[in-house]
């Protein structure tokens, strides 16, 4: 574990690796989530890739711990040459409306913009009206139809182009 960000208010953000047990909370709270709105076994979708693209050189996984316990996170991983995917942001239940998965997608920015990528991909669930006014305000661009109703859009694919002067200076 690594820490990447300077303390704020308690918080600090460390990367991780999907086997580190402090991930265990996200992972569990990503299954029920995912299971509770869509059914089925999450399983699948949480083990769809190898941790190892969640890894450097490519990718990475960060926590937001607050007094040592994680409470929001996230990760990338390689979508092409110039574009990481981000998957798996979370915020504990317990903490949320805290502004903890706005802070997670632009630490994640900051990150894939350091890697060299230039632009940002993702897919959130149609039934996750919150992951989708969160890409939304954090100047995500749509490239499905927002007027359509979701569940007949299936997975929400959303972009952004990275700005290197915005996410070194935290406007991202």
């Amino acid at each position: 574990m690594t820490s990447v960000a300077e303390p704020s208010a308690g918080l600090v953000v460390v990367r991780a690796s999907v086997s580190d047990p402090l991930v265990e909370p996200l992972l569990r709270e990503l299954e029920w989530e995912y299971s509770s709105r869509y059914g089925g076994d999450a399983r699948g979708e949480l083990n769809r890739y190898p941790a190892e693209e969640f890894a450097p050189p490519h990718g990475v996984l960060l926590l937001v711990l607050e007094n040592g316990e994680p409470i929001a996170g996230g990760a990338f991983r390689r979508y092409d040459d110039s574009t990481a995917e981000l998957k798996r942001i979370w915020t504990a239940a317990a903490h949320r409306r805290r502004g903890l998965a706005r802070r997670v997608v632009a630490e994640l920015e900051r990150e894939a913009e350091a890697r060299g990528y230039r632009r940002i991909h993702l897919t959130t669930g149609p039934r996750q009206p919150e992951a989708r006014g969160l890409y939304l305000a954090t100047g995500y661009t749509p490239l499905f139809d927002t007027d359509a109703d979701p569940e007949t859009v299936g997975p929400l694919p959303f972009e952004k182009h990275l700005d290197p002067d915005s996410t070194r200076t935290g406007k991202a």
